[in-house]
């Protein structure tokens, strides 16, 4: 099962709106004899790849996979049927297929008389496609904050110059990050300062990401911009009253409400209409304006920052208000990894479990 869940992480940025899988098929004395992976949205999914590895050694053997086998017919057919097939005789999947239109998958197999269990490995398998288990969760995509600072927490010197606070080791392991998201977001902070192209580089093979300007007056962006240019598709998000007309002919843009507390756009309406078009992933890039206010929608799911061994002491912070006045509304997180780039520090962390103090449990 490990196997399978390395096998899953090979699809990340490539499947999107399916999940990433793996899959091993072991024969029937268990010895490995074929594995696969979904690779992209409309091909084979990891089982059948397994299986045509595996050929006629599948039959009375056990697949071991990621993700429950799916139980519909869409663009290819149930994964399921093609176990039964095969002549599989043992099942083990890591993670329930959470999905009304999917599941039920283990059902079909036990049913056939097929030995069906969960597990091993869930949190693993749960881990490598936390995107998609989020956006079928919770019907919006999983976000990223992703962000680079100095050690006393500037994103930026006071004259607004940021290139560059980390190193090139951090620098490469963003375009990772890109290359595994569906969408990367800035706002028009960013914009502005920056002019970003956000295309991945450097990375073989890639499926480039739905860059997406959030520009809520439609001032930010100008017509010459880099993120409007053919690298990678561009989506302008705006106020539903925003003049337009300035952008090149063909920008593809949505027109959202406005928040209805403060400025900018109505971060859910945003979520929204972008997993309406596939995106189960976004990595959110920038800057501290935007980043607050996902942060006060509650719509913040992992934190990534790169903190690098500067002091700037005056200059915009990482974060600008998130709705957050006393420490007692604090966001507490729990780090989940630290890893050194070069001369920088990557740190990931989750939103901590929410906490029951003994006066709520009376």
């Amino acid at each position: 099962m490990r196997r399978a869940v390395a096998l899953a992480a090979r699809g990340l940025g490539h499947t999107s709106p399916n999940p990433v899988v793996g899959c091993v098929i072991l024969d029937a004395e268990g010895q490995p004899a074929g594995e696969g992976w979904h690779q992209r949205a409309g091909g084979p999914h990891a089982e059948v790849h397994a299986l045509r590895a595996a050929g006629e050694r599948a039959r009375g053997g056990t697949a071991l996979v990621t993700l429950e086998p799916c139980n519909h017919t869409g663009r290819t057919g149930p994964c399921a049927r093609a176990l039964l097939d095969a002549g599989i005789a043992r099942v083990r999947y890591a993670v329930a297929d959470p999905t009304g239109q999917a599941r039920g998958g283990a059902a079909t197999l036990a049913a056939a008389g097929v030995d069906v269990a969960a597990g091993p490995l869930t949190d693993e398998a749960e881990a490598v496609n936390e995107a998609w288990l989020t956006a079928m969760r919770r019907g919006r995509p999983f976000v990223l904050w992703k962000y680079a600072a100095t050690l006393d927490g500037r994103s930026a010197a006071a004259d607004g110059t940021s290139r560059w606070i980390t190193s090139a080791a951090a620098r490469a392991d963003v375009h990772r990050l890109r290359a595994e998201a569906d969408a990367v977001v800035v706002g028009s902070g960013t914009l502005r300062a920056d002019d970003p192209h956000l295309a991945v580089r450097d990375r073989d093979g890639v499926t480039q990401p739905l860059r997406v300007a959030v520009d809520t007056d439609a001032t930010a962006l100008k017509p010459d911009a880099r993120i409007l240019d053919d690298a990678a598709p561009t989506l302008v998000a705006v106020a539903e009253d925003a003049d337009t007309g300035h952008l090149p002919a063909g920008t593809d843009t949505a027109r959202l409400p406005r928040a209805r507390a403060g400025r900018g756009l109505d971060i859910a309406a945003l979520l929204a209409a972008l997993h309406d078009r596939g995106v189960r992933s976004v990595l959110l890039e920038g800057g501290p304006t935007l980043a607050g206010a996902f942060l006060a929608a509650g719509a913040v799911d992992k934190v990534v920052g790169y903190l690098a061994p500067v002091l700037l002491g005056a200059g915009p912070a990482a974060l600008a208000d998130a709705g957050i006045t006393t420490i007692a509304q604090a966001l507490r997180m729990d780090t989940a990894d630290v890893t050194r780039l070069g001369p920088d520090l990557r740190i990931t962390a989750v939103p901590a479990a929410p906490t029951t103090t003994l006066a709520e449990e009376n």
